[in-house]
């Protein structure tokens, strides 16, 4: 079974490109991911995670090797879990601010 995930693009106003994640990250669907980072090309690329509640290894394996041409929005929940896995030295990772309720 497919863990629901839901990744959208869009444009910042200086025109990067920004890859929202919502859901899960898993085995079951990082290859999503993967393809979704693959087609957005080698241009830096801005990959909003702060829909995300959970991202395993096979998530973290992805954002490895995509490193080099992307950032990452991350909630203060994730941060820790890039930040142990060694991502952050290698890519840019920006802390979301909270979101007013």
């Amino acid at each position: 079974m497919t863990t629901p995930l839901t990744l959208s693009t869009s444009r910042r106003p200086d025109g990067s490109l920004v890859l929202t994640a919502d859901g899960e990250i898993d085995m079951s669907n990082a290859s999503q991911l993967g393809d979704a980072l693959v087609q957005a090309g080698t241009g830096p690329v801005v990959v909003d995670l702060t829909a995300v509640g959970y991202l395993d290894s096979a998530g973290l394996t992805v954002l490895f090797s995509h490193a080099d041409h992307i950032e990452l929005v991350a909630t203060a929940l994730l941060t820790p879990v890039l930040t142990i896995s060694g991502l952050t030295e290698l890519t840019q990772v920006r802390r979301a601010e909270p979101r007013a309720l």
